[in-house]
């Protein structure tokens, strides 16, 4: 009796390592379907009107807010749901975000959306809710964050991030640059999380 020959979808099916192969090579295909086409669509990779980089003093609060795990909780993508337009203000746009590395987009939100919170409070809300969130919201699980008052940001350390930034596309001058370590000289990190939190979803208001 002939041996059955077994049929390309039986091998595949039979073969581990074939399997393995192909599965990475469709997902690989998936992926650069998905992805390339952003990087050549102006909606994603040109800034919206009015959009500027981040100031010196921005940037430094940018990264306190990273550093301190802010976006663990609060998301800055707003959906388009007609509940999340209500509450935050327009959906989202890449455009908001080209100047972001990495951008803070996101799934989580413990606390509420932050994208459209800029000039919605007044800079002494702010550092009152840092100090103690409950003071001005009760039920506030957010922890507090007074030692921001108290901690100087070191006005070396700026310049290099601005030009590592000007690398990947920040159009940062020399100019700027050159001013940037004066511009947060004596500030703490306190005032430059609020700088940070009172720019953000700036540009489309």
């Amino acid at each position: 009796m002939a041996a059955h020959a077994p049929s390309g979808h039986e091998k595949i099916e039979t073969s581990n390592f074939l399997m393995i192969v192909l599965i990475l090579a469709a997902l690989v295909v998936g992926g650069l379907v998905e992805i390339v086409p952003l990087f050549f669509q102006r909606s994603t990779t040109q800034p919206v009107p009015g959009l500027k980089p981040y100031s010196a003093l921005q940037l430094a609060g940018r990264d306190i807010y990273i550093r301190e795990g802010c976006y663990n909780c609060h998301s800055q993508m707003i959906r388009t749901f007609h509940s999340e337009v209500m509450r935050y203000g327009p959906v989202s746009v890449a455009g908001e975000f080209v100047y972001d590395h990495p951008f803070q987009w996101g799934s989580k939100r413990t606390g509420p959306d932050l994208h459209r919170v800029g000039g919605k409070y007044s800079d002494e809300w702010h550092r009152t809710h840092l100090f103690n969130p409950r003071d001005l919201v009760p039920e506030s699980n957010m922890p507090a964050y007074p030692w921001l008052a108290s901690a100087k940001i070191e006005p070396e350390s700026i310049a290099p991030r601005m030009r590592a930034l000007r690398r990947v596309g920040v159009p940062y001058g020399d100019d700027e640059i050159a001013k940037a370590g004066d511009e947060v000289a004596g500030r703490t990190e306190l005032d430059a999380l609020i700088a940070y939190l009172q720019v953000l979803g700036t540009a489309r208001k």
